[in-house]
This record gives C-alpha cells, structure tokens and sequence, in this order.
C-alpha cells in the first residue's frame, strides 16, 4: 500500500469523527481548522501512522487545540465569558419548557460545571465513542490512570447533576398568590 493510499484510508475513515472532536472542543470553524491541520501532520507522517489510527489523530488535534489555547488564551476566555452570559440570559428567559429540555438544560450546565480535564475525559467516552483505552492515547495516559480519572469524573458529574435542580430552586423567587383587589366599600 502505498502513502497516499494509506492516507486516503484513514482520511476517510477518521475525518468525520476528527471534525466531530475537534469541533466540541473549539466550534465549528476553528474545529475545522483544528481537523485540516491535523490531516497535514498525518500527510507528513503518514508512514508512522499506528493502527487504529483514530486515537492518534484525536491526540494530534488535542495538541494543536492545546497550542492554539496557548496563542489566543486571552481571546478564547472572552469567548467562554460570552456564552456563559449567553446561556445565563436564555436561561432566564425560558418560560415552562418540556421535561426532556430541562432534563438536557441540567445535564449540559452540570457538564459545564466540571474542570476542562473531566469534561474531555467524559466527552471522549459518551459524545466520541472511545473505549478507555482509546481515550487513555488521546490523552496520553495508562489505561488504569484512565479508568481512575473517569470514575472521579462521573462521581462529579452526578454530584453536580444531583446539584442543578437545588441550586436552580434556590435561585428562583417564590411565587405568590395574587392578591384578590378590593373593592371599595368591602370590609378589610
């Protein structure tokens, strides 16, 4: 098999699931970025590409996500303070709304709640689909560090699931009865 065609294989076979990863963890566009820049480093080591070689492409784009944080950290916080306050505003918007879409509402601002660290590890085994193993070379770990990391993770993340509807009561005012009007003339 000759390189390009072993590139073409495994372009063919990873690209979606590359774009996919790389577009949770920086949107769409700059996922994009992160994928075609991950398919140049592959072109140029097409020859040491391991099989499978869906994790060593996830752990490429992780680096280049990593660098790109590094280069742009202040721009990149901008952005995350905007879509907190965005979600925050649609947040208290939100009329009466289907159970599902509570349900979901929580269990993302649960998620969101977590360290960066848990939220890659989950989102690596729930959204990607990667066996622990897998997620353990994404992330450049033993697999038994990984099994570790990800039952903390999974404690944090019910915790903060079992916290979403208390806190969300707490921070919402009670409501009163309206009070019947008066009439003139009526007794007090």
């Amino acid at each position: 098999m000759t390189h390009a065609q072993r590139f073409r294989d495994v372009y063919e076979e990873c690209y979606p699931r590359v774009l996919a990863y790389a577009t949770s963890l920086v949107g769409r566009q700059t996922g994009e970025d992160i994928t075609s820049e991950t398919f140049t480093v592959a072109w140029q080591r097409v020859g040491s590409i391991p099989r499978p070689a869906l994790p060593w492409l996830l752990g490429v784009a992780r680096n280049l996500v990593r660098e790109l944080r590094r280069r742009d950290a202040h721009r990149y916080l901008l952005a995350a303070e905007e879509a907190q306050r965005i979600s925050s505003g649609a947040r208290t918007d939100v009329g009466d709304i289907a159970a599902e879409v509570t349900d979901r509402h929580n269990a993302l601002h649960a998620l969101a709640s977590l360290p960066e660290a848990d939220r890659e590890l989950l989102t690596l085994i729930a959204w990607h689909g990667l066996s622990a193993r897998e997620a353990a070379q994404v992330l450049r770990c033993t697999t038994a560090t990984l099994t570790v990391r990800l039952y903390r993770a999974r404690r944090r993340l019910e915790k903060a699931l079992e916290a979403a509807p208390a806190s969300r009561a707490a921070s919402t005012p009670p409501v009163e009865a309206p009070h019947p009007t008066r009439h003139e003339g009526a007794p007090a």
